[in-house]
Formats: structure tokens, C-alpha cells, sequence
């Protein structure tokens, strides 16, 4: 529709659909913003222009759930609002397709095994269905397998690609990356080389946590204490003078395993033994007692059985009193198949016979009998409920063998450096601030380095050979490193200079590392990847360090921690200027949702129900931090919302405002007090909700937004219609038009990024361009329209229509039933204000007088007398 506007000789064009809707929008506007680049990142700029984000790379073999729409949009969100104050937003979006989701994830969908001693099939193709035994599945080579893995991550990808699409995320999807493709191998591999040039990076035989399932090591921050029922058994060592020592231990399958017994150095009880030696059972072997502060007089007998490795807090007894290594549990899970050396009597090695090559489980009940057999066990096994370490995705106890593995410096044997990353934190803004308390005692329970070799088939390789002596042993002090221009290389696959093919595993030649990076020495370098660090330093300086990493909570120990460590090593730095730490989504029963639990949400199913600006309002309605519920009722209050905005919005136009209505500068055209009192309002709405995503509140600014827009809809358009349609002249149309318009394009700007389609929808109808490209709003435009006014006068007319209107639903008349006569009683405070907006009063009122009368207490409205109801026409 075309209008005149008063005041000016063209004509502002405005186009409403008859049925606005929101189903749709989604599919169009998404195609619409990647065709015309509304979010894309414009690399010719500085760094002071820039806002850069370190997006989190979902797993992209992992399951969708409604807790990716719920953190991503929270950044979207983040992400919207900088883009709107002026900042030149990079958001770039990665895939996290390394590493054992995506083996898992190959293995049951293809129905493949990977054997590293097969040959390349490049004609392999998978069976089309896959065998329901494992034992049945195909074996395949490694190269093989990975290309099987790259294949299904792509298909992935797509899905996830969809979904974030249609959630509305304003990522430039010109700028993604994969953290499996040759790119993110190159960096991973140049930034291990740059780590171990500086010494942050060494390879050590040492104890180490291990999965017998995954047949992999596993570093400290991917364990999970989990409580297991267990049992202790008490049974003797025996001193030099016959006098029996009891232990209690909850492993009694590793007495072959004992390198000594220590006891609390104040435990009177044992002080005697200190130095001494005692003989174990069964196996005859003679062990030393030794002081040490970790052992508790309480727990037990008092004195504790150290093999190695039992735990955790037996690597900390066998380091500290430099005990033997008596390793009997191999990387299968099996205990050694040969009489251990240290066994040296005939007895002993009977008994170790009969638990030689048997599972953990079944060496324990082996050793069980035959102390029982022996009259050995004293008493009853004690039942008990005990924390056990396994692998976060593991189903199985982990056990700690000695391994050769590669290790980064984090702190975790080095004060020193420990310091440095909390000191790293303290440069991160966290939000919600607590959050830093999480980082800074996850270093602190440090016990040891980062442990990054994984004994694993699809990852970034390790970019290491060793030369082989005479008699085929490898060099491990010396190993033989790629150039920088190799990079990515594969040491399986590809020989280092100086070597051809013909000499790997030969005596004299060469072998290659065998193991890939842990997942997380790839993601640690999200920013060195997406930011094309050693690729184009220019670029990198334009987006380095970030402005902000969003993540859960769930992984600051990981991914957050990780992350510092790396650009700490490689640049001396934090990598961020700000964290933004999400909650976990919970089920009705306040319980974390995940695939485990069988209590996910398909996002598709509640995109389709609901709409992408519903889910987002949700999602954003919750603080960063807050573990918060999964609520369709929220829901669908979104959906309200947007759909309110959408009919709200069709109602001003097609009262008469357009583009050529909002305030540009001189504002003497806002002449109505209810009209400045609304325009004051939105001045403080726009202040609050601006000082709130300073502070990354975007909950409380769409608080702010949503609370002034049901005001704007609920009173100020009901309160002014008459007079939009011109019933009091020229320039009283003018001053509400104005004041309309630039509500409207205000309201649409503080919405914009949480409901982008449903604004970008109404922006179309009236505006050029994208919403999501146009400024944020300021007040500077209302400075002189809102000079003098009172905010409250809105809320007081507003409050006087509504005591009239309820009048007439108690009287069970229609709200255009005329009122004759009324009473409004109040504080000549309010009083003064309902005299500012009394000529819309009585038109959206449809009253002739309103009587005003100065009391105390609340404004009230009374003694209303109505006009006779109309009697119906008679019939013909």
C-alpha cells in the first residue's frame, strides 16, 4: 500500500501480506541471507573492527539434541549483537570429525574393523548390510578405514549443517573447517613440532591410564569416577620373624604385582617394620615396608599393598620411593602370560600359573581361591560401594600399564607453569564469572603433564619417525622429524627424507610412530586453525587473539584448559578476551539429557513444531551457566512472541507509519505527551538492553525487550488508534506516526537477535535491506523528543484503560460500549499524567467524560455508568 504522509510529497512504500505467518521463513530467509552474504566476514579490516569467535566443532558423528540449539544459539545471539554495534563479526563454523566418536560411529554403521596389517583395497567397498556380530564385521586396512571414516563425517556434516541453517546461527558458512581435513592436520602436527622444538612437548615410559576396550592410553581429563561395587580381602605378608602383616585390598588379583607395603610414618603399629622386609603370600616374594604421609592408619589395616600399578595413588608411591616396576597386566587387559622374573620360587610360580593370560576379573577370583585353598583369607570379603576410574566412554575399569607416550607440558609437574595458566585464566573474562574458579582448580588438581599419543586409527598421526639400530630397536632419542613444507605427513604411510620405503622396519632403517594426537590436541588449536595461523600471519593478527569462546561448563577442563595451554606454549597469551560458559539442558526430572539416558529430543521434531524463533526465545531466555529445563511451554511463549510481532507489526503499518516516520534528527514532530512518555521509555528499554549485552546478559536485554514491546502492543496501540487515523488533525497523526515508526524500528532492531526471522520478515514489509545488517538502536535520535517527558505516563493511562475495560467485562458489555461517565481516583502525581495522554484515554475508552479526583493509594477507576445497551432490531 502506498500513503501520503503528512508533511512531505512522496509517497513511503509499505507492503503487509494479508496473513503474515511464520511457517516458512526459516527455509526462505536462510537461503536469502547465504545468497546476498549477510553475515559474511569481510577479511579487509583491522583488528580493532573486529569481533572474532572461537565456535565450538560439534562431533559430527554424534547425535543432534535439543542442547545444540540451546548453547548455539546463545552464541548467535552474542554474535548478532556485535555484528549491530559496528563490529565486523568472524564466525566461522568447524566439524570435530577426528577421533574415537567417529571410529564407533564408522564401525557399527559400516560394519568394518580396522587391522593395520592389511593391505590398501582401493576397489573396497563396505557390505551393504552390516553383520549383527562384530565378530562377522569386515577386517579393513587403516587406509581404508580412514577413508570410510571421511566418507560418513561428510554425510554428517550435512545434517548438522541443515539444522544450524535452520536455526537461524549467523555463521559465515564460506569459513568452515574440519578437524580431520589436511589443513587441520598441518597445523596440529606444525604446533606439536613447535612444542617439542621448545621442550613443552617429550615422549616418556611411564604409567599411564589405559582402556583395555579402546586399547588406547587416556589422559586425566577424559576420566569419569564411577561408583562400583567391590569387596575387600584381608589376608597376610609375613615378616622375618614369622609375625603375619595383614593388608586389605580391593585387588588382590595383583599380589604378584606387590614392589612394597607402606603405612602411615605416625602409625605406631608399623613403626617397628619401617625398612624392613616381609614376604607376600603365595608368590614368596620379598617386598620392603616403607613411611609415607598418603597412607591412612583408618582405611584398612593401615598398611597398604603397592603394586604397580593398582591406581593412581600407587604411580605416586612406586615415583616417590623409587620402587621396582613390576608390571603384570598387559594392553589387553590379560595379565602376563610368562612367570614374571621377580617370582623365583617354584611354589610361586605354580601360583602364578594359574592366573598367567587371564582377564583382570578372572585373575582376582584365581587368586581368591587359591588363598582360601592356602588358609590365607582372613574372614569374609567386605562389601563395598567404591569410586572407579574409567574412560568417559569407556565400559570398562582402566587399568595402568607402563607405556611409552607423548606428553605436553601443562602445569601439572610444574609450578612454575601452573602458576603462568591460572595467571592466563585471570586474563579471560568468564560469564558468568564463577566459572574461572572451575579452570583455576582443575590446574591445581593437576597430578601430571598432558598425555596426547592415542593408540587410534582416525586422527591427526603424530609426525615422528625413529631411526632403527643394528638390531631393528628403535631410537627414541633421536627421532627423525618432517620438514615444515611435509606437512601433514602420515609416518604409517610416508618415509622421512633420507629413507625410502624399501628400509621401514628393517635393522638399519626406519619405523614410524604408530599413534595419532589425542582429539583434543587437535580442537586445543581451534583458533590456530580457523584463524589460519602459520598460514597468513596477516589474517591471523586481524582475528587473534579472540574476542570470545563459548563452550559448557562440562569441558573447561578440556577443551578451555587445553586451549590456554596451547597459546600460552605457541604465543605466549590467552587465547580469548572472553569466555562464555553455557548450562547443561535437563529433563523434566532436573536430570542432564543425553544419548545414554534415553532422554534426548530430537531437534528436528521441535524446529518443525514450533519454529526456529520459538526454540531460540527459549534458548535465550536462559543465563549463561544456568543448567536450565527443557520447556515446551517456554516454547510456545516464543512462538506467541514472534507471532505477535509479526500481527503487531501489520497493525502499525497499516495504521499509516512508514520508513519516512522515524526519527531521524529533528524530532519537533513528537508533540503528544503519550507519545514522548513512550519514546522516553524506549530510550531507557535501549539503554538497559544495551548495558546488558555489554555485560553478556543477553537474557536480561530480551527481558527488557519483551516486557517493553507487550506494553507498546497492550497499551500504547490500543490507547492511540483514533488518532493514527487522523480523528484529532494533521499534527496529532503526525507526532503518533512518528512515535509509532520509531518504535517499530527500534523493537525490530532490540529483537533482531533472538527472533532473526520474524523481525527480518517485518523489516521486508517497510525497510531496504536486512534488519540484521542495520544498527543496533541508540537513544540519540529521542534526545529531543523525550526532553521534558515522564515515563510514567504511559503506564498510568495504560493502567487507567485497563480499570476501564474491566468495568465493562464485570458489567458483561462489549468493550465498545460507550461510557458515559467515570470516575478516576489518584495521587495528583498521576493525575497530572493521565491529563497528558486524556484525549486517547477516552477514545480507545470510548468514553465521553472521565471525572479526575486527587486521593491517595492506587489509581483506581470507579462509577462507571455506561451507556444503554443497543436493543437488537426488531424482526421482519
Amino acid at each position: 500500500m502506498a500513503e501520503q504522509i503528512p508533511g512531505t510529497d512522496t509517497p513511503a512504500t509499505v507492503n503487509v501480506p494479508d496473513k503474515p505467518a511464520l511457517e516458512g521463513l526459516e527455509e526462505t530467509l536462510s537461503a536469502r541471507w547465504r545468497t546476498e552474504g549477510t553475515y559474511k566476514f569481510n577479511a579487509d579490516t583491522t583488528r580493532e573492527q573486529v569481533y572474532s569467535i572461537d565456535t565450538p566443532p560439534p562431533t559430527a558423528s554424534g547425535s543432534l539434541h535439543v542442547g545444540h540449539m540451546f548453547s548455539y544459539t546463545q552464541t548467535d545471539v552474542l554474535a548478532r549483537y556485535q555484528r549491530m554495534i559496528g563490529k565486523n563479526v568472524f564466525y566461522p563454523m568447524g566439524w570435530d570429525d577426528n577421533g574415537l566418536p567417529t571410529e564407533r560411529r564408522v564401525q557399527n554403521f559400516y560394519g568394518v574393523r580396522c587391522d593395520p596389517k592389511i593391505a590398501y583395497d582401493p576397489g573396497y567397498q563396505p557390505p551393504a548390510a552390516p553383520a549383527k556380530n562384530q565378530r562377522d564385521w569386515d577386517a579393513v586396512s587403516r587406509r581404508n578405514f580412514i577413508e570410510l571414516c571421511e566418507q560418513l563425517a561428510v554425510e554428517d556434516e550435512k545434517v548438522f549443517e541443515h539444522l544450524f541453517s535452520t536455526l537461524g546461527l549467523s555463521v559465515d558458512w564460506d569459513m568452515t573447517y574440519r578437524t580431520i581435513d589436511d589443513t587441520s592436520r598441518a597445523v596440529s602436527q606444525r604446533a606439536f613440532l613447535a612444542n617439542l622444538a621448545a621442550g613443552d612437548a617429550y615422549m616418556a615410559e611411564a604409567p599411564t591410564l589405559w582402556d583395555v576396550t579402546f586399547r588406547t592410553a587416556v589422559a586425566q581429563a577424559e576420566l569419569e569416577d564411577r561408583e562400583m561395587p567391590g569387596a575387600y580381602y584381608r589376608y597376610p605378608f609375613f615378616a622375618e620373624d614369622g609375625t603375619k602383616v595383614f593388608i586389605e585390598t580391593t585387588r588382590p588379583e595383583l599380589l604378584a604385582a606387590c614392589a612394597g607395603l607402606v603405612a602411615n610414618p605416625d602409625d605406631e603399629r608399623y613403626q617397628p617394620l619401617f625398612g624392613k622386609k616381609v614376604t607376600s603370600p603365595l608368590f614368596g616374594v620379598e617386598v620392603e615396608v616403607y613411611p609415607h604421609p598418603l597412607a591412612k592408619p583408618d582405611k584398612g589395616s593401615g598398611v597398604a599393598m603397592v603394586c604397580t600399578f593398582g591406581d593412581l595413588t600407587d604411580v605416586t608411591w612406586w615415583r616417590e620411593l623409587q620402587l621396582p616396576t613390576r608390571a603384570i597386566i598387559g594392553r589387553d587387559g590379560r595379565l602376563l602370560g610368562e612367570t614374571p622374573e621377580w617370582i623365583t620360587t617354584a611354589e610361586g610360580a605354580a601360583a602364578y600359573a594359574e592366573v598367567a593370560g587371564k582377564t583382570a576379573f578372572s585373575a582376582k577370583e584365581a587368586v581368591v581361591k587359591l588363598l582360601i585353598e592356602a588358609d590365607l583369607l582372613d574372614g569374609e570379603p567386605k562389601k563395598i560401594t567404591h569410586p572407579v576410574n574409567f574412560f568417559e566412554k569407556g565400559d570398562k575399569p582402566l587399568e595402568v600399564v607402563t607405556s611409552r607416550q607423548w606428553y605436553i607440558r601443562n602445569g601439572g609437574r610444574d609450578e612454575e607453569r601452573r602458576a603462568r595458566l591460572i595467571g592466563r585464566g585471570q586474563e579471560i573474562d568468564f560469564h558468568p564469572a564463577f566459572m574461572r574458579s572451575r579452570y583455576e582448580n582443575w590446574i591445581s588438581g593437576l597430578n601430571g603433564d598432558w598425555l596426547v599419543s592415542r593408540q587410534r586409527f582416525f586422527g591427526v598421526p603424530i609426525p615422528v619417525w625413529y631411526p632403527l639400530d643394528a638390531s631393528g630397536e628403535p631410537d627414541y632419542d633421536n627421532p627423525l622429524l618432517p620438514s615444515d613444507e611435509q606437512l601433514p605427513v602420515d609416518p604409517a604411510a610416508d618415509a622421512p627424507a633420507g629413507y625410502d620405503e624399501s628400509r621401514r622396519d628393517v635393522p638399519g632403517g626406519f619405523t614410524g610412530d604408530a599413534d595419532v594426537l589425542d582429539t583434543w590436541a587437535t580442537s586445543s588449536l581451534t583458533p590456530q586453525i580457523v584463524g589460519r595461523w602459520s598460514r597468513d600471519e596477516d589474517f591471523y593478527a586481524k582475528v587473534f587473539p579472540f574476542d570470545l569462546r563459548p563452550q559448557g561448563h562440562d569441558i573447561i577442563r578440556t577443551w578451555l584448559f587445553s586451549t590456554a595451554v596451547r597459546a600460552d606454549a605457541l604465543h605466549a597469551t590467552a587465547p580469548w578476551k572472553h569466555a562464555a560458559i553455557s548450562g547443561w539442558i535437563l529433563d523434566p526430572d532436573r536430570k542432564k539429557m543425553s544419548k545414554s539416558k534415553g532422554n534426548v529430543v530430537v531437534p528436528t521434531d521441535v524446529l518443525n513444531e514450533f519454529g526456529a524463533d520459538a526454540v531460540r526465545y527459549w534458548a535465550a531466555s536462559a543465563k549463561l551457566g544456568a543448567d536450565t529445563a527443557y520447556e515446551i511451554a517456554q516454547m510456545k511463549i516464543g512462538r506467541r512472541l514472534a507471532i505477535k510481532l509479526l500481527n503487531a507489526s501489520k497493525f502499525v503499518l497499516n495504521l499509516g507509519a512508514t520508513e519516512d516516520n522515524v526519527l531521524a534528527g529533528d524530532a519537533s514532530v513528537v508533540t503528544n505527551g503519550l507519545d514522548k512518555s513512550l519514546l522516553a521509555r524506549l530510550e531507557q528499554v535501549i539503554g538497559e538492553a544495551s548495558r546488558a549485552f555489554e555485560a553478556y546478559d543477553y537474557a536480561r536485554a530480551l527481558s527488557i525487550a519483551e516486557s517493553f514491546f507487550w506494553s507498546f502492543t497492550d497499551d500504547y496501540v490500543e490507547l492511540i488508534k483514533d488518532r493514527a487515523y487522523g480523528a484529532r488533525g494533521e499534527a496529532e497523526q503526525a507526532s503518533v506516526l512518528a512515535a509509532l515508526a520509531t518504535t517499530l524500528d527500534s523493537v525490530l532492531r532490540l529483537f533482531a537477535p533472538f527472533l532473526p526471522f520474524a523481525t527480518e520478515e517485518v523489516w521486508g514489509w517497510w525497510r531496504s535491506g536486512s534488519v540484521h545488517r542495520a544498527a543496533w538502536p541508540t537513544a540519540e535520535n529521542l534526545a529531543d523528543a523525550v526532553e521534558g517527558a515522564d515515563v510514567e505516563v504511559l503506564p498510568a493511562v495504560g493502567l487507567a484503560l485497563g480499570g476501564i475495560r474491566k468495568a465493562k467485562s464485570e458489567a458483561k458489555v462489549k468493550q465498545r460500549t460507550e461510557v458515559l461517565t467515570g470516575v478516576v481516583t489518584a495521587p495528583e502525581a498521576q493525575l497530572a499524567r493521565l491529563r497528558e495522554g486524556l484525549g486517547d484515554l477516552l477514545a480507545a475508552g470510548n468514553a465521553r467524560d472521565l471525572v479526575l479526583v486527587a486521593g491517595e493509594g492506587e489509581l483506581t477507576v470507579a462509577e462507571i455508568e455506561l451507556a444503554p445497551a443497543e436493543e437488537p432490531a426488531p424482526q421482519a
